[in-house]
């Protein structure tokens, strides 16, 4: 019996195909078409039942009708070489008395035996990649390439770049404004502090001159102008 046809259904397509993609499964699906005039019952088998599954794997087909089977992949974890595949599908199918139903169907329907006609259909199982490895890495270093690079220079220094000419001179300034503050705060403190020195020490002469002859005299009064002078002009600085 030749791939792809019988004498019971007509089985399209004539080879399973499925995407093969790592870690992923995948699923394609056949139609059996009954073009007799009775009905027919069919069941499906596959050489590695475990990496398979398919729904339904039995059934009835009634005349003229035609029956949908999904076969879906197991993921696989390692790509076979060069995506070839030795897995096969066989769909056996015979006639069923009309009016049967899938329950109605049993394994021992399907064994050959004489004057007995069960027609078997074989399909193997094809992949088909997703994608071209080559390909996709050829445009991922392209399109790093391009994105790396913009007027000859490349572009993962520029973040760098920018980053350090937009913040580091404002460190500095920053830095420089809190040592100045602390400068003059300093200084200012330092001329309270004399400020108030000079003022006790003209509170003394002072005191000193009124109890000597009751009056101020001329030293007196060229020692506060001095202190007068030395004290506005540290004032004026601050």
């Amino acid at each position: 019996m030749s791939a792809g046809s019988a004498n019971f259904l007509e089985i399209q397509p004539s080879e399973l195909a499925f995407p093969f993609e790592l870690m992923k499964q995948s699923s394609c699906s056949m139609q059996l078409t009954n073009k007799t005039d009775h009905y027919v019952a069919f069941k499906v088998k596959t050489t590695n039942p475990k990496q398979y599954c398919v729904r339904p794997n039995i059934g009835v087909v009634l005349p003229g009708s035609t029956c949908d089977v999904t076969v879906t992949m197991q993921a696989q974890r390692e790509a076979p070489t060069d995506l070839q595949c030795k897995d096969k599908f066989l769909v056996q199918s015979v006639a069923a008395e009309n009016g049967a139903a899938t329950q109605d169907i049993t394994a021992p329907m399907f064994n050959k035996e004489p004057g007995k006609v069960v027609d078997e259909c074989k399909l193997r199982v094809i992949y088909v990649p997703t994608s071209i490895p080559g390909s996709i890495s050829e445009e991922s270093e392209q399109g790093s390439s391009a994105r790396s690079f913009e007027n000859g220079t490349p572009n993962s220094t520029m973040p760098q770049t920018v980053f350090r000419s937009s913040t580091e001179p404002a460190k500095e300034k920053s830095v420089e404004a809190t040592s100045m503050i602390s400068k003059l705060t300093e200084e200012k403190m330092s001329a309270v502090q004399q400020n108030q020195k000079l003022r006790q020490e003209l509170d003394l002469l002072r005191k000193q001159s009124s109890k000597s002859n009751g009056g101020f005299s001329i030293t007196f009064l060229i020692v506060v102008g001095i202190l007068g002078i030395i004290a506005g002009f540290i004032l004026k600085k601050t």
